[in-house]
């Protein structure tokens, strides 16, 4: 159930960004901030926001961002629900003004973009706590909103990206998982090619939505078309532009190990582990190292670094122990590659106690063949001596 939450997100970014005229100064406020925020420096993003809101008071945008500000911390971390209540009490102040505006005037673009926004981000972090229904609600109410807004500022080359988001993943998502087609019965058909279109628009034209539609293009680049060459395209773009986004890195880093450049991918995961060490915000998580040891490890074994490469992948296995719900693929394949390094070091009773512990695990791609046909190979090489 939790692939929906593309399905859910596709309206959350149609309003971000999308204002109407402002000065210069405004446009270099919200630039700024925006940026922050991306670049991960929230107490600067504060306070471009709080001087967006004194100067301009009477702008939905200044309740509107010091709320994402919150939501990309959840992001950094969503199995933490720290900065829920909080986020939530802030999308309901947009909200709640967003309405006063539109009481006074119904064609309000700037109320009707920010409300719009509000209830997307609500309906995202409601999927993240797997609330479906609430989610669903959301985003049914969202869709009229991003129309209006669109219809009435037709010139707006940001409002592509919320559109792009809504055509793609509403034409592949349904075909990949029959069991969301009913969530989507009073919603409009997608069109796939048009959403990539879309999206590119906004990534290359865009004013404030550019890195928001990168960022998809990335993803669905990566995750569903599997072109891995244009996936690396906007990955590049997004870590040169936030060096510091751990979302932004470690993407990065997962495509090159798609791409079997190996490289590339233990430099980025070697670069996230050291910002962890350093303590920058979104790198200290478990998850985040749990991540970066593994494709460290991997990167030794490949060169033949078994006593490093069991370092990492132990590191890998610990941690995976510390947050696992159910046993991670993460854990399952860590402890396979451990039984392996130690049985070509010549250690065979350590890599037999792996290769067990893998089969009390649950099965995970061809775990459980593969540490079996691993302890019989270790049964023979046994013998070849004996004999």
């Amino acid at each position: 159930m939790k692939k929906i939450i593309f399905l859910f997100t596709i309206l959350q970014f149609s309003f971000i960004y999308n204002l109407t005229a402002q000065s210069p100064y405004y446009d270099s406020l919200v630039t700024a901030g925006i940026n922050q925020i991306y670049g991960i420096e929230f107490s600067k993003a504060e306070k471009t926001f709080n001087k967006l809101k004194s100067d301009f008071p009477n702008h939905p945008a200044g309740k509107f961002f010091p709320a994402m500000i919150y939501w990309w911390k959840i992001l950094l971390d969503t199995s933490s629900e720290q900065y829920d209540d909080i986020f939530y009490e802030k999308i309901d102040e947009v909200i709640d003004y967003c309405d006063n505006l539109l009481e006074n005037n119904p064609n309000d673009v700037d109320a009707l973009f920010f409300k719009g926004g509000a209830i997307g981000f609500r309906g995202r972090l409601r999927v993240i706590r797997e609330s479906w229904l609430q989610a669903a609600g959301d985003g049914k109410d969202a869709l009229p909103i991003v129309e209006q807004a669109s219809i009435l500022d037709p010139e707006n080359v940001d409002v592509q990206l919320g559109f792009g988001i809504y055509n793609y993943y509403a034409s592949v998502m349904p075909e990949r998982y029959p069991v969301i087609k009913p969530l989507l019965l009073f919603f409009p058909e997608g069109d796939k090619q048009l959403g990539i279109k879309q999206l590119k628009n906004a990534a290359e034209n865009g004013r404030y939505a550019r890195v928001e539609a990168t960022y998809f293009l990335m993803s669905l680049y990566s995750n569903y078309e599997k072109d891995n060459e244009k996936a690396q395209y906007y990955s590049d773009k997004l870590v040169k532009a936030f060096p510091n986004n751990p979302i932004f890195e470690r993407w990065y880093g997962r495509i090159a190990v798609k791409q079997s450049d190996w490289t590339t991918a233990d430099s980025i995961f070697r670069s996230v582990l050291k910002k962890g060490e350093k303590n920058l915000p979104g790198y200290t998580t478990i998850k985040v190292k749990r991540e970066a040891v593994y494709y460290i490890a991997y990167q030794y074994k490949n060169n033949g670094g078994y006593k490093e490469a069991l370092k990492y992948f132990k590191q890998c296995a610990e941690y995976s122990k510390k947050i696992d719900e159910d046993e991670s693929g993460f854990l399952i394949n860590s402890t396979l590659y451990i039984g392996t390094l130690y049985e070509a070091l010549g250690k065979y009773k350590e890599a037999e106690k792996y290769y067990n512990d893998v089969l009390d695990m649950r099965e995970y791609a061809n775990s459980h063949t593969l540490a079996e046909l691993y302890l019989d190979r270790i049964v023979k090489q046994k013998n070849r001596y004996q004999n």
